[in-house]
């Protein structure tokens, strides 16, 4: 049958069928099964994108069906403390990791979790890292399956509470940020993110083949009542030609001149079962040469993406050394970018992937490396408080920001409110601690257009600050490709340094892609002008949302340019409608009560289990 598509990745396969054959050791046997089924379903739950939480399919994927979504509908809690367990004794008694691939590529096989091809080349990407990290984990079978399938099937606190500490040193009086003086400059920032190159892009290929990633060699053809992908990209779940990227930065120069360039990562294509760190690296340095091309002496501050690795979402903190360690794309990154970035901050990226810097008088810029924060992080296993002590390290950047009467602005790649929870209950806090200081936030990862608004934490009701989630450039999935223009209060004395609008340009691929026609990057909107915001302050978003709330039409608007101006066909109605605004006001993850706080009527799921939080992205 076809591949199921939610928007967390394709979830069921019936191929015809593949026998394990011959005889394996004892121990490779039972770590094979337990791997086999894990790592297949980890990677089905983290293959696809991240779109925002108020995707319309996104009730249908918390409901009791969420089971047979994931391929879990025969994994029962006995038989997943049995697999585990079956990783413990196994380990002990198994040392070849390449005999244990085998076995765990049968049982993936066996139980139908993938394509062959796909059950093959994502345990070979995953066995080295999956062993190394459960080895090292305390995490018991109990708790493992209580992550899995919910609290029902056993308790887990791997991820239990933990607190940075923040100064001594008082918060001072909030004082909001005066309006520029009529004449004041403002800057121009150009916004890229989530590019995803596709190397193997081919047009004809077939949109719906039966792979997670198509429109590219090995999709094979269409068949005849159905086009094949388009010269510059296709609605489907496809990453996007070289030729595409390069005609977006060719195109920028109507939307400039540009002050500054924020890039917040995710260069490779979705073709995560069978990249290397080779073809990492071949994104990485394809892409920064084609965005020194095109932006010339404009400077550039990256951000790193989940996807940069290899495999993907695998980024063990600095503590691990050797050949699991991230130091072979940290350090490559540092070659590619340094001539946009200080010796000082290429010093902590080779380090953490992360980094400050003063790209102006009064303003301070911090990188963060979001994949610390991440839910899909396995690493986070063996240890998830405050990964390589970014968080502190953040603290201690922001308090010497305020104490030089500086601002700041942060920018990274997965939102706050898609992070770990008590990673991202620890940024909120530190966030309503520097609400003077921060300026402005900055992210993406979910490829579509939307915000999460920070409030006080002691009544939950006063908006402090936003972070921005500007859409993706590539069209995965159904998506035009797109990018993201900030308009902020410019370089002079004084200056607040905060968004003052953001336009969000697009290219309309039903027209690119019409017989002997150009790509045209054209203005897709304007934020103030759109949605009649007074200015581009938390209380305007906050504003609009409940706005949004009482006007459909108000709404209709959001969720057709939350879609790059292609939104689905099914309507966004009624709870997908509340869930949509739930998560624009949410800025912290797990936190239900927020959303009711806010939206008392909002009928929100259970989130014990990782799937259902997974889902709930």
């Amino acid at each position: 049958m076809q591949p199921h598509w939610g928007f967390c990745g394709w979830t069921l396969w019936d191929p015809s069928g593949g026998q394990a054959r011959g005889r394996r050791p004892l121990g490779s046997i039972w770590i094979g099964l337990a791997l086999g089924s894990f790592l297949a379903l980890c990677w089905l739950a983290e293959a696809g994108p991240e779109p925002g939480r108020g995707d319309p399919q996104w009730l249908q994927q918390i409901l009791p069906g969420l089971g047979v979504e994931f391929g879990l509908q025969n994994i029962s809690c006995s038989v997943c403390k049995a697999l585990f367990t079956a990783i413990d004794i196994g380990l002990k008694l198994e040392p070849s990791v390449a005999r244990v691939g085998l076995v765990a590529t049968a049982v993936c096989k066996q139980l139908n979790l993938a394509p062959p091809d796909v059950c093959q080349s994502i345990i070979k990407l995953y066995e080295n890292d999956m062993v190394e990290i459960w080895t090292h984990s305390v995490l018991s079978p109990s708790e493992a399956c209580g992550l899995l399938l919910g609290s029902s099937c056993g308790h887990w606190d791997i991820f239990s509470a933990w607190n940075i500490s923040l100064p001594a040193v008082p918060k001072p009086p909030y004082h909001p940020p005066a309006p520029p003086a009529p004449g004041a400059p403002i800057s121009r920032v150009l916004f890229l993110t989530d590019l995803h190159w596709d190397h193997d892009y081919m047009e004809g290929a077939d949109p719906a083949c039966p792979d997670p990633l198509c429109c590219r060699k090995g999709s094979g053809l269409p068949p005849s009542s159905r086009p094949g992908a388009g010269y510059w990209g296709e609605y489907s779940k496809c990453d996007l030609p070289l030729r595409t990227l390069e005609s977006l930065l060719a195109g920028v120069g109507p939307a400039g001149p540009f002050d500054m360039v924020y890039w917040t990562g995710d260069i490779p294509a979705h073709d995560v079962w069978s990249q290397t760190r080779r073809d990492q690296l071949r994104a990485l340095t394809t892409i920064t040469t084609l965005v020194k091309k095109y932006l010339g002496p404009v400077p550039v501050y990256p951000a790193v993406g989940n996807h940069e690795s290899a495999p993907v979402n695998s980024f063990p903190p600095p503590y691990v050394h050797g050949n699991h360690s991230s130091r072979w794309l940290y350090e490559a990154m540092a070659t590619a970018w340094e001539s946009w970035l200080p010796q000082d901050a290429l010093h902590t990226l080779r380090i953490g992937g992360f980094y400050a810097l003063s790209p102006r008088p009064g303003l301070r810029l911090i990188s963060l490396n979001m994949n610390f924060c991440a839910r899909e992080n396995f690493w986070l296993l063996i240890n998830s408080t405050d990964p390589a002590g970014q968080l502190q390290w953040l603290v201690g950047e922001l308090q010497a920001a305020e104490d030089r009467g500086e601002k700041v602005h942060i920018i990274g790649h997965i939102p706050p409110g898609h992070c770990l929870k008590s990673w991202s209950w620890n940024y909120y806090r530190i966030v309503g601690r520097y609400e003077n200081t921060i300026a402005a936030q900055f992210f993406g990862h979910t490829h579509v257009d939307e915000f999460e608004i920070f409030y006080d934490e002691e009544t939950l009701s006063r908006p402090l600050a936003v972070a921005f989630l500007a859409p993706s450039a590539t069209t995965y999935v159904n998506l035009n490709p797109g990018y993201r223009v900030y308009l902020i209060d410019g370089n002079y004395s004084e200056s607040s340094h905060v968004v003052l609008d953001h336009e969000t340009y697009i290219l309309n691929l039903t027209l690119a892609n019409a017989p002997g026609a150009t790509p045209r990057w054209e203005l897709l909107y304007r934020a103030q002008e759109t949605y009649g915001l007074p200015n581009a302050l938390p209380n305007a978003w906050h504003d609009l949302v409940y706005r949004m709330r009482g006007n459909e039409g108000l709404f209709q608007t959001f969720w057709y340019l939350y879609h790059k101006g292609h939104p689905p066909i099914e309507p966004c109605e009624g709870a997908c409608r509340l869930a949509a605004l739930c998560a624009l006001l949410s800025a912290r993850s797990d936190s239900p009560a927020l959303c009711r706080h806010l939206i008392p009527d909002l009928p929100l799921p259970h989130t014990g289990s990782l799937w259902q939080r997974l889902a709930f992205c």
